[in-house]
């Protein structure tokens, strides 16, 4: 079982009820995003949740009887008592995102004319409160079938389009795709990848590969205001659509793109030549130590720490996003909240070179710190620098090393990372990760590792590791959870 994470609510209530109001927002509790908010381990019940859906439920309801636009395109005809029996079965399929059985539609059915009155629009905001509480609405669950291995289920049709449509969409399954379930052509690895690069075409995807990246490298919140986290986030969700959907090519071109798209006011944040446009367009970096998506904005504002960057924090970022390297957490005595030791005046090289002389911190910090050290010509805006915040004494190098591999600036590091095979390994295991709404497991293994040889031999196409993953026996089937 999988609750839908507030954007996945919001997403769902949108399609179903052209709502956009995101209700869910500031009605749901916050989501637990480590690296991603649909990681059902993480995900907990509580009373706060149950009466937040219960309100949501009514505020949807609500709004839909008071807009009769969006109201009568939901019922099949002008006046709902004369045909709830087929609303029902039209919205709660839908909705619960399977056919509701025929004592379901009774029910439901017989609720909705109780509450009916004289035209039966009562009748369907009572059904839509009830169906938007309900656990199969809230919840995906998904059951499948015994096989003959123990622990092993087969799911059915309208269980997988639930998990392809909210894996590539982010959102309830359409009334195609329900359609394809109802006629058994999502049953083979084959129908399901010819459905998925169907539906790969929908700006929805787009959408969904920009969150994908957003949340696996920590910039799907950022610490500006909203016309500046616009911009940036704007741009980064262009180098995607460039590399990615325009002209589907190797995905590590995201590292090595030696230019981006930037509008004139964020030209001049970065102190790249300006495009002469409102809009973003093409700049090169020409020299400059930028490359790719580790020097945008976006990138580089996540993982500061009091008030400025933290090499520490850049390092832990890079070693365990990007190359899935776990990093131990710091000794119990240790309190990782206070600020690195020394005096105020003294440069931040040499206040974390104290992290690294003492004995019990010495061995992580040696595998963080560096990495950092190696961006810290950039601010936490992503601009260039060359001195420590508001010490002009304090000269930067910009000089870091990974692995005994030595780079200075975004440029270099993204050419040390291109040709590390962790990083492929890792972009791979936290798509299956996104996919399946859990971190892989020892059983997965093997399907990890035939999805990474394949992303390698199509040219690192992630459109293809899409297709791969959806494709996949695997994707058909569950696991039963361990106690």
């Amino acid at each position: 079982m999988r609750r839908l994470s507030r954007v996945e609510y919001d997403d769902t209530v949108f399609d179903l009820l052209l709502d956009d109001s995101r209700p869910a927002r500031v009605g749901l509790p916050e989501d637990i995003v480590d690296p991603f908010d649909n990681d059902f381990t993480l995900q907990e019940s509580s009373s706060v949740l149950v009466s937040g859906l219960e309100s949501l439920a009514n505020d949807v309801a609500n709004r839909l009887a008071a807009d009769p636009v969006r109201r009568a395109a939901l019922v099949p005809c002008a006046k709902p008592a004369n045909c709830m029996g087929p609303f029902v079965r039209q919205f709660g399929r839908r909705a619960l995102r399977r056919p509701l059985e025929v004592d379901e539609v009774n029910t439901y059915q017989q609720l909705a004319e109780a509450f009916s009155g004289n035209d039966g629009w009562d009748g369907v905001d009572v059904v839509v409160r009830m169906l938007l509480q309900h656990p199969e609405f809230v919840y995906r669950v998904e059951v499948g079938s015994p096989t003959e291995k123990a622990g092993v289920f087969r799911l059915n049709d309208y269980e997988v389009a639930t998990r392809l449509s909210y894996f590539l969409w982010g959102t309830t399954p359409d009334d195609r795709l329900l359609d394809l379930a109802e006629s058994g052509l999502l049953s083979d690895p084959s129908l399901v990848r010819k459905a998925a690069s169907e539906m790969m075409s929908d700006p929805r995807a787009e959408d969904r590969v920009d969150r994908f990246h957003a949340m696996w490298l920590g910039y799907w919140q950022l610490p500006h205001d909203a016309e500046l986290t616009l911009a940036m986030r704007e741009e980064t969700r262009r180098l995607l659509d460039e590399v990615l959907f325009a002209e589907p090519g190797s995905w590590l071109e995201l590292f090595t793109m030696n230019g981006t798209w930037i509008g004139d006011d964020l030209a001049a944040h970065y102190d790249l030549p300006p495009p002469g446009s409102a809009t973003p367009e093409f700049v090169s970096y020409g020299s400059t130590t930028r490359q790719g998506i580790l020097s945008h904005g976006s990138f580089l504002s996540v993982a500061g720490k009091f008030g400025d960057t933290s090499p520490t924090q850049r390092g832990i970022l890079i070693r365990t996003r990007l190359l899935c390297q776990p990093i131990p957490p710091p000794p119990p005595e240790v309190n990782a909240d206070e600020p690195p030791s020394g005096t105020p005046a003294d440069c931040k090289e040499d206040r974390y070179a104290m992290h690294r002389e003492s004995g019990t911190c010495r061995d992580c910090h040696e595998v963080m710190d560096p990495v950092g050290f190696g961006l810290e010509n950039y601010d936490q805006e992503g601009r260039f620098r060359t001195t420590d915040l508001n010490k002009p004494d304090c000269v930067i190098s910009g000089d870091g090393h990974i692995d005994d591999v030595e780079f200075n600036g975004p440029k270099e590091l993204a050419n040390v990372l291109v040709d590390d095979p962790n990083l492929t390994a890792c972009v791979v295991s936290q798509a299956f990760h996104f996919a399946m709404g859990h971190e892989a497991q020892y059983a997965d293994r093997p399907v990890v590792e035939g999805l990474t040889e394949g992303f390698i031999a199509s040219g690192y196409r992630f459109d293809r590791l899409i297709l791969d993953i959806v494709s996949d026996p695997t994707f058909l089937y569950r696991l039963e959870e361990s106690p």
